[in-house]
């Protein structure tokens, strides 16, 4: 399950709570803030337990583009300091906009088919 913008947020908040139907994410530019506090619980605790997410989850995928402040990099960040494997990408000299996603797009989609 992969989004754009809003789809990026609602990938998260749906793909995230339904870890029985989906493990491969992608998220660009994707407004998704949490603290270390809230990542305990969010998305009904898909990130209390590292090993278990990255024993399930395929492929978590975060993109944003360089001039946008969509949350991604402190998410990345907090991401990695508590062990979940991730991607992030970041689109060089690109906003909240369609050259962004089809650069987090190059990237994602070869990731699906290897």
């Amino acid at each position: 399950m992969a989004g754009l913008s809003w789809g990026g947020h609602q990938t998260f908040a749906f793909g995230l709570t339904n870890m029985d139907k989906f493990s491969w994410f992608g998220s660009f530019s994707g407004a998704i803030f949490m603290n270390e506090q809230a990542m305990k619980t969010a998305y009904d605790g898909v990130f209390a337990d590292a090993d278990k997410f990255n024993k399930d989850v395929n492929l978590l995928f975060i993109g944003a583009g360089s001039a946008e402040n969509m949350g991604t990099a402190g998410l990345s960040a907090m991401l990695a300091k508590n062990g979940f494997e991730h991607e992030y990408y970041i689109s060089e000299g690109t906003a909240h906009e369609w050259l962004t996603w089809r650069r987090c797009l190059h990237q994602f989609a070869p990731k699906l088919f290897k």
